[in-house]
């Protein structure tokens, strides 16, 4: 166990950001599952946005690497092109 003040804190401080981080990651996993999951062009279409702002989002306050948003980005819009 940490024995100084500042240490503690820092503590403290890990485990707020890390369940902050935890729940936008796990929020844009699900968005990303759920546009995958989808066989309607058009609705794929409409979320396609939403989704994009989130990955650009997290990327920019280093939640996940920003070649990890740009990779995911790149596959959900090959996804979208195959939709008949």
């Amino acid at each position: 166990m940490a024995n100084h003040k500042s240490s503690l804190k820092r503590i403290r401080q890990t485990k707020v950001k890390t369940l902050h981080n935890k729940y936008y990651a796990k929020t844009m996993r699900n968005a990303v599952r759920k546009l995958r999951a989808t066989t309607d062009k058009e609705e794929a279409v409409k979320m396609y946005p939403a989704v994009q702002k989130m990955l650009d989002k997290l990327a920019k306050t280093n939640i996940i690497h920003k070649n990890k948003a740009a990779n995911i980005k790149s596959s959900l819009a090959l996804h979208i092109n195959k939709l008949g």
